[in-house]
């Protein structure tokens, strides 16, 4: 796939993200209230459930950032909210790493990591969709760990997360070069700390970080992942 022109190992890759979406969104039965993911992974797990709702599937969805809830009225898939459910049947979203053999995950590039982590919680069975560019050894040998932090003290916060080693980038938003924004009005630290030998005991030191609201670390989540292959979607549970 590397060897391919630009444009079209994007197109094989969408295709990978596609069948992955597909498999997972064959889970979703009638009468359902369903997580939506945030990411180009999960808008096309978005589309697939429209369809289905388009042939008579009645469920209800709990976007995680505004950009899907946006593209879910678009589609016309019903939504919901935490006031009217507490707890959510199942939630499909993408990742941006996935550890193999644990299914822990690296997640918030797409900016949503805290609402996706909070439907991810709140959900009986949390299952992941990711092409087979995602799948690595260790959490962090290719992207960089989000770290979402309050914006009062900012500079205080990351200088912590410098003194951990951590080595902080402020997310900019666009070519504004304004602090990125989240929907709920934090800003975001890109870590670049390679391979992460403990994923368990740095998720913990950033929990206790005073200014750090949460990170890109979803540890022991997932439920399963359906991963897509050139050969096929792979299904994959922790330990499997």
């Amino acid at each position: 796939m590397s060897n391919l022109p630009s444009a079209d190992a994007k197109a094989a890759q969408d295709r990978l993200k596609r069948a992955a979406a597909e498999a997972a969104v064959a889970l979703v039965e009638d009468g359902m209230v369903v997580g939506l993911g945030t990411g180009s992974t999960a808008a096309f797990a978005l589309e697939a459930l429209a369809a289905r709702v388009a042939q008579g599937l009645r469920i209800a969805g709990v976007p995680t950032s505004e950009a899907t809830a946006a593209l879910a009225r678009r589609f016309g898939v019903p939504m919901t909210d935490f006031a009217t459910h507490r707890r959510l049947d199942l939630a499909i979203d993408g990742a941006d790493e996935v550890e193999r053999g644990t299914l822990n995950l690296i997640k918030g590039l797409g900016g949503a990591l805290l609402y996706e982590k909070i439907v991810a919680a709140a959900s009986a069975r949390f299952v992941v969709i990711a092409d087979e560019t995602k799948l690595v050894d260790r959490l962090g040998e290719r992207a960089p760990l989000p770290v979402e932090i309050v914006p009062f003290g900012l500079e205080a916060t990351l200088g912590r997360l410098a003194d951990a080693g951590l080595a902080p980038t402020l997310r900019r938003a666009g070519g504004s070069g304004k602090p990125f924004r989240t929907d709920g009005g934090h800003v975001i630290a890109d870590c670049q700390i390679g391979p992460i030998a403990d994923p368990v005991a740095l998720d913990r030191q950033l929990r206790a970080m005073v200014g750090v609201v949460d990170s890109g670390l979803f540890i022991g989540m997932a439920a399963e992942t359906f991963i897509g292959t050139a050969q096929g979607v792979r299904g994959l549970i922790p330990g499997g």
